[in-house]
């Protein structure tokens, strides 16, 4: 599916190196000759191209009219000035896809002036270990054939699921936001236990391997959480103590809010 294509990024920031790494280390048959990456700093470019052997450019024209596939990854508020300057090199061959976050698709055909196939993707930052969640959205004259191929580039770092455009905002409030709040969840355990004697090295340790480890049971197994949280609880216990704690704070309640604050926050700045 990717084999020959040639993918060229428009910024050549984290996401970008970590969807580079994902595809030379997948079994997708992708060839660092056939990954193009643009920015304006040239001191990393150097270090990318050192690094993955990867064409790169600081001429953003150059690497879409050699592209098949196109990667959006700059800021949102530079997105206008980089749609305008490679508009002319967007063909209706080519597909783009953009992890620029709360920029709408509309806006994107609308500045690239083309029946333009176009899939817009959340991605979050665990993407930089492999171990990303990306939500893909298809623009109207997207293809299946090119959702099949926006899906392969974002399970190789990680896993995909594909919404409506609508829901990407609720995707941003939660699982693109959600990784600062698990660190917040790592901070707080770890905090426990140096409340409770343990040194914060060791504490953050325990807490970051539970977190890890939790994770890990729910989707191996794919057993509902509270099921999972009643094997660790039982009559009496020490688990059920702290789980009635939690409760009793209202910690569901809070995180449901997280995500609903997030995703109002993603909404007022997509427009």
């Amino acid at each position: 599916m990717l084999k020959d294509k040639q993918i060229a990024f428009i910024g050549a920031g984290n996401m970008a190196e970590a969807i580079v790494k994902g595809l030379l280390s997948s079994p997708l048959g992708v060839r660092p000759e056939n990954i193009l990456l643009s920015d304006i700093r040239k001191d990393r470019l150097d270090l990318l191209s050192q690094h993955y052997l990867v064409h790169t450019s600081t001429d953003n024209t150059l690497v879409v009219r050699q592209a098949t596939i196109v990667i959006l990854s700059v800021k949102p508020q530079n997105i206008k000035e980089v749609l305008t300057e490679i508009a002319a090199e967007v063909t209706e061959d080519k597909l783009v896809i953009s992890i620029a976050a709360g920029v709408k698709i509309q806006t994107i055909q609308d500045l690239l002036e083309a029946r333009v196939r176009v899939i817009r993707t959340m991605p979050n930052t665990p993407a930089l270990v492999q171990a990303g969640a990306t939500a893909l959205a298809p623009g109207k004259w997207a293809s299946p054939e090119d959702l099949q191929i926006a899906k392969a580039i974002f399970d190789a770092v990680g896993v995909t699921v594909i919404v409506d455009e609508k829901l990407i905002d609720a995707v941003t409030g939660l699982s693109g936001s959600g990784p600062a709040y698990v660190f917040l969840i790592i901070n707080a355990l770890a905090d426990g236990g140096v409340k409770m004697g343990f040194s914060k090295e060791m504490a953050l340790k325990l807490a970051t391997q539970t977190v890890f480890g939790a994770a890990k049971l729910a989707l191996e197994t794919g057993e509902h959480p509270h099921k999972l949280k009643d094997m660790v609880t039982s009559p009496g216990g020490t688990a059920i103590a702290g789980i009635h704690a939690l409760q009793k704070g209202g910690l569901e309640g809070i995180l449901m809010d997280a995500v609903e604050a997030a995703t109002l926050r993603s909404l007022e700045l997509g427009r």
